[in-house]
């Protein structure tokens, strides 16, 4: 039995979500199908972030268990033939057993896109959110330093959240500006339910003049959900990367033991 770790790709538009359902087509079922035809076994995988539906990823991490002698690094070939075309495997390889795509993450990186023009974007219209309303980048590059650090983001999380504990570390945030394009990257060590969407909200109110530009730091006082903005469409955001320590790589037959 191997361990394969794979990152995938896709386009969220026309998926509930990644989580397998019952009431609509997931990617996970979609994965889980070819891998099976791939593998002739009932496989299940594992991923780092149940996205929502709508919502894209660019490196979406993956893990599942297999008996199967296809190479590791052979998955991209054999399951990108099976796949529809929103969805894409681009790397495959063996893990140890004790590996595990979502509790042994070091981190992620999302993106958020926006399109602050009149008029809406035919091309872009699956993959950016349109803002028809003048945004002020330099009000909401002033409120961005407020989410870097470690905080308690409770009034970051959007109701039916699970986590423990609501503390979260940021650890960069960046907005940038291309034409009538904006994109916000946030990179942390865990995020909560919705919170990339309820950041990218906030500042697109923030941006508007709708929201003063203390609003992060006002949230963590009260760790009220309504002290900030709206949650923001998904289709705008991106799992982009996902995070694994070294560690996490090494088989236990290379793990060198030293006596006295």
């Amino acid at each position: 039995m191997k361990r394969i770790l794979l990152t995938v790709e896709y386009d969220g538009t026309n998926y509930a979500g990644w989580q397998r359902q019952i009431n609509g087509l997931a990617v996970q079922q979609v994965l889980e199908e070819a891998l099976c035809k791939a593998t002739k076994e009932r496989i299940v995988v594992t991923g780092a972030s149940r996205t929502d539906a709508g919502v894209h990823a660019l490196g979406q991490a993956v893990h599942f268990d297999t008996e199967s002698r296809i190479p590791p690094e052979k998955y991209p070939f054999v399951l990108n033939t099976m796949l529809p075309r929103d969805i894409r495997v681009h790397s495959g390889r063996e893990v140890p057993p004790e590996f595990h795509a979502r509790f042994m993450t070091g981190g992620k990186r999302y993106t958020y896109r926006i399109i602050n023009s009149r008029h809406a974007s035919a091309l872009r219209r699956n993959s950016h959110v349109h803002v028809p309303v003048p945004l002020d980048m330099a009000l909401m590059q002033t409120a961005l330093p407020q989410l870097l650090g470690t905080h308690d983001f409770a009034a970051f999380q959007a109701a039916g959240g699970t986590a423990k504990t609501t503390v979260r570390t940021i650890r960069s945030a960046t907005l940038e500006q291309h034409g009538d394009e904006i994109i916000l990257t946030i990179e942390g060590d865990a995020f909560l339910y919705n919170m990339v969407r309820i950041i990218a909200g906030t500042l697109i109110e923030i941006g508007q003049g709708r929201r003063g530009v203390n609003a992060f730091s006002e949230a963590y006082e009260t760790l009220d959900r309504l002290s900030l903005g709206l949650t923001a469409p998904p289709h705008g955001l991106e799992l982009t990367h996902v995070y694994y320590p070294e560690e996490a790589f090494v088989f236990p037959e290379q793990v060198k033991w030293h006596t006295d």
